[in-house]
């Protein structure tokens, strides 16, 4: 038998952490915006419009009300990748234009130069507006989003909103495997290679540890009736409203003021043409 819940009329039970509008926006609202601007940007190769984008997103990121802090902890794997990402294109990119330095497989030239920065300016905003978009989505919401929204099978939402759920406590696990081991003097292995095999270790250890918890969740949420294939009824209603229509319009505006800027500059590259 299927465990439901009653639907509440209206949308007033639909929340998100935050007080700021964008915490208020239909997470599925949010995906259609990263993806609108994500597919105007992976359509060309220039700089101009990746610099367009991310010069708007930028004038954006302080609606979401993220703080400094929290915005640098987050994004600093995307802040790392994008300049290595184009420094390996500046030196290993497909040459054309005028030579400036070669050595081997290194070859630098106009064309290069320009990839490069292309390629950076496009990972940073590709990056940084999925970063901002996710840090202000609860995951519960999503989940009613997803089902609601969208339609996808209840049975899918409900095992990806657990696993979700479980994913932060990969963190605690790991810690926690550290502090058993070194509380059995097998933590403080030396040099590089010991350091690996220890590493290696505690890696399967978590691994383990996660699939017997996973495991185990799936069989109690079979138990309570999570898997059948009846229609569910949801907590809380999911539906789309003007602030939603009112942010699809901006990431199509985002999208179409970097597409003229650089069509009208002459950078536009179409790569599917």
């Amino acid at each position: 038998m299927t465990r439901t819940t009653a639907t509440p009329t209206g949308p007033a039970l639909r929340t998100s952490k935050g007080t700021r509008p964008i915490h208020r926006v239909n997470p599925v609202t949010k995906l259609a915006a990263a993806f609108i601007i994500s597919l105007t940007l992976i359509a060309s190769v220039d700089w101009v419009s990746a610099g367009v984008v991310l010069v708007l997103e930028a004038a954006l990121f302080g609606w979401a009300g993220i703080r400094l802090s929290v915005f640098l902890k987050r994004s600093w794997p995307i802040l790392l990748a994008a300049p290595l990402a184009g420094l390996t294109t500046l030196l290993y990119g497909e040459p054309s234009g005028q030579s400036y330095w070669q050595f081997l497989f290194v070859h630098i030239t106009d064309g290069s130069i320009y990839l490069g920065v292309a390629t950076g300016l496009r990972i940073l905003a590709i990056g940084l507006a999925g970063m901002v978009m996710f840090l202000t989505i609860d995951p519960t919401d999503l989940a009613d989003g997803l089902a609601q929204v969208v339609r996808l099978p209840a049975r899918f939402v409900l095992g990806a909103l657990a696993a979700m759920r479980l994913a932060g406590l990969l963190v605690d696990d790991w810690r926690s495997l550290g502090l058993a081991r070194r509380a059995r003097g097998v933590g403080d292995s030396q040099g590089f290679m010991g350091k690996l095999r220890l590493w290696l270790n505690q890696a399967f250890s978590l691994l383990v540890l996660a699939l017997r918890r996973g495991s185990k969740l799936a069989t109690a949420m079979e138990a309570r009736g999570f898997g059948a294939d009846t229609q569910r009824s949801w907590a809380r209603e999911s539906v789309f409203v003007g602030r939603d229509w009112f942010l699809v319009m901006i990431a199509v505006l985002v999208a179409a003021t970097a597409v003229g800027i650089s069509v009208w500059s002459g950078h536009w590259n179409f790569i599917f043409g």
